[in-house]
């Protein structure tokens, strides 16, 4: 779990980011003490975003597909915002990253279909309409060739299966194009701690859509949840 300040004008980090191993197993009581120590460590007392693996609708965990199943329909805004006593957000991990990228990084007065896609333990995915989101789009959940779209050409799954880049490559090509029959997409951000190795499988990628890489990389999910904060 990570966190850090941030500048809503700009989008940047303007403390160190802190980080603090997830608690095992990771319940909402036990996260929440984890939150309470992220935001004393930093001496904050304005609003918080989080940007959480989930569904979130209005505060409200909707799944648990890759967190601990005790999340499942809990008010996340209310349970840590009673923990930490401040006003708390929290939005979709990947919805944060592509607000950010669409507000300040790759996507920046994009218009059309964009869709922001982060490649992890599992693929989290931003949608956006001329710049408005579609929360929860959960496109890593799509099904294809039998099994959910992550299962193959998550960035776990190259380590997973022990394969090369050029082979997962094709494996998030074979995916992107499966998403370009689906909606059309004026372009795909492509983020997520594997972003950082971009030059080793972005480039291989041969798809109809433009491809173009996150320029926060990182930072993207805690700046987006900032955004979210207000």
């Amino acid at each position: 779990m990570k966190a850090a300040v941030v500048d809503v004008s700009s989008g940047a980090l303007v403390s160190e980011r802190i980080r603090i191993a997830t608690p095992t197993p990771a319940t909402p009581s036990a996260m929440a003490d984890v939150v309470v120590e992220l935001v004393s460590e930093h001496r904050w007392n304005g609003p918080v975003g989080v940007a959480f693996p989930a569904i979130v609708h209005n505060g409200v965990v909707r799944s648990a597909a890759n967190i601990d199943p005790s999340w499942l329909d809990v008010d996340a805004d209310a349970t840590f915002g009673s923990a930490t006593g401040l006003t708390v957000h929290m939005v979709n991990d990947a919805d944060a990253a592509g607000l950010a990228e669409m507000h300040w990084g790759a996507g920046r007065d994009r218009s059309g279909v964009v869709i922001m896609l982060t490649f992890g333990t599992g693929i989290g995915s931003g949608l956006f309409l001329d710049g408005a989101l579609v929360p929860n789009s959960e496109l890593g959940h799509v099904e294809l060739d039998g099994v959910d779209a992550e299962v193959r050409a998550a960035a776990s799954a190259r380590t997973r299966d022990d394969i090369s880049w050029k082979q997962w490559a094709k494996r998030v090509e074979h995916y992107l194009r499966h998403i370009e029959l689906l909606f059309s997409p004026d372009l795909f951000i492509l983020g997520g701690g594997v972003s950082k190795s971009a030059a080793k499988w972005v480039p291989r990628l041969d798809v109809d859509t433009e491809v173009v890489v996150a320029e926060l990389v990182n930072n993207a999910g805690i700046a987006g949840a900032a955004l979210v904060a207000g």
